[in-house]
């Protein structure tokens, strides 16, 4: 009996996959290059290889399991939300057809809202998917990843600058993406919980790009500040960076959300909610080696 791991290759899925291990969980990953996760069936985790939208593929991988983490990679392509929807459809019903208990469905704060907040607006109608097919099933809404701050090494690096088009004040939650998979491992292990549920993950504080950029700066030993660009500004930075025109737009919606207020959490933050990384550490431990590797690159 498995737990199955649709994503092992990203931040998330792959830490998920060692925590789970580590615990003793027998775990099944699903990866379209094998050859990818060598090092978790090293250390006991079984593979299915193959495609997200293979029957075949998931039937193999659901067969004997009792709980499955799905995380719906980005899509991009101009009908992603509807791509999300059939392949979430998909998974949950063959899930319930292999007898998979519970299923925790990795989501992101603002998915309440509905359509028109960017690549989030996929995340709800993947989450009813679930919940149509599945007793039990528990939606982590996660905030603000800090991993984000990943796509800024550039101009950190050469500028001491990060910049985006969502108002500098305006506070997120952020969170790391080892405390999500930290949180996924605990709802995974627990067998008590039952029935539908949401729960919020959001780091250890609400924080604005402002704030965010001064901690990052302070960990890093150097002057790192948020600079507030024009929507017009973001979407050529976003075309010059070989993102597609619908692809650049879908993210101006997502900040435009985010100025609005409909990117906030809709789950309160409380104990539960809550995780141990702050931006700091994150800076220390994740960004300052990847700025050593892009400076000696």
């Amino acid at each position: 009996m498995s737990i199955v791991i649709n994503t092992p290759n990203g931040n998330i899925g792959r830490s998920l996959a060692l925590a789970l291990l580590d615990a003793g969980e027998a775990i099944t990953v699903i990866s379209r290059d094998a050859q990818r996760v060598e090092a978790l069936v090293e250390r006991g985790a079984s593979v299915v290889e193959g495609s997200l939208d293979d029957e075949a593929t998931l039937k193999a991988a659901f067969e004997g399991a009792t709980a499955l983490f799905w995380l719906s990679p980005p899509i991009m392509a101009p009908d992603f939300i509807e791509q999300g929807r059939r392949n979430a459809e998909r998974a949950a019903r063959l899930a319930a057809q292999a007898g998979i208990e519970r299923v925790v469905v990795l989501s992101s704060a603002g998915a309440q809202s509905g359509a028109g907040v960017g690549p989030v607006s996929a995340l709800g109608p993947i989450e009813q998917a679930f919940r149509e097919q599945i007793a039990h099933v528990t939606v982590l809404r996660a905030g603000f990843f800090m991993e984000n701050y990943l796509r800024d090494l550039g101009t950190i690096a050469s500028m001491g600058k990060v910049f985006g088009p969502v108002d500098a004040d305006r506070p997120m939650p952020m969170v790391s993406t080892s405390d999500i998979a930290g949180r996924a491992a605990e709802v995974l292990r627990d067998r008590s919980w039952d029935g539908h549920r949401t729960l919020g993950v959001h780091g250890p504080r609400d924080l604005s790009f402002a704030a965010a950029a001064k901690q990052i700066g302070e960990a890093l030993g150097r002057p790192v500040e948020y600079v507030q660009v024009s929507f017009e500004q973001a979407r050529a930075g976003m075309l010059q960076a070989g993102l597609p025109e619908f692809g650049a737009d879908v993210y101006l919606e997502m900040y435009q959300a985010m100025n609005d207020g409909r990117m906030d959490p809709a789950e309160p933050r409380d104990a539960a909610s809550t995780t141990p990384t702050e931006i700091g550490q994150f800076a220390r431990t994740v960004l300052a080696p990847a700025l050593e590797a892009t400076s000696a690159a």
